[in-house]
């Protein structure tokens, strides 16, 4: 697993998220507290992707053992990233989400686990996308 600057292992420090996300910090706080709400305590997992070099921060229902959503920082802003089944991806459909989050989730490449779709983060509407497609992952 990759080293912090600091010395320690197992995800990136408080002030290296902070300078990462800039003014974005506000909104990654702001999700990770509505969907610990939503859902419950979840449980946190960073883990460092070498093919795109960053790391992702996962939330996880500890109950049901689900993944809600991984969380990546990126210089400004910040990525949700789901592995949606087919199922929530229909209820995706039916939903109030936005046409360009549904052509991102029907864009978005098949795996076994299901659609890998990333929203970008930058604003409180964003955080509003993210938050209903986590609902609909979940219930689905």
């Amino acid at each position: 697993m990759p080293v912090n600057p600091d010395g320690s292992s197992g995800g990136p420090g408080k002030r290296e998220i902070a300078g990462l996300l800039g003014k974005a910090g506000a909104l990654w706080t702001g999700l990770h507290g509505d969907l610990a709400s939503r859902f419950g305590p979840l449980d946190q997992k960073w883990s460092f992707s070498r093919k795109t070099n960053h790391w992702a921060l996962q939330l996880k229902e500890p109950k049901k053992k689900r993944t809600v959503v991984y969380l990546i920082p990126l210089q400004g802003c910040f990525q949700a990233a789901f592995a949606l089944g087919e199922k929530a991806c229909g209820a995706a459909r039916s939903s109030t989400l936005p046409a360009s989050v549904l052509d991102i989730i029907e864009r978005a490449p098949r795996y076994a686990e299901g659609r890998g779709v990333r929203l970008d983060v930058r604003t409180r509407k964003d955080i509003e996308n993210v938050t209903a497609l986590a609902a609909i992952k979940m219930a689905n």
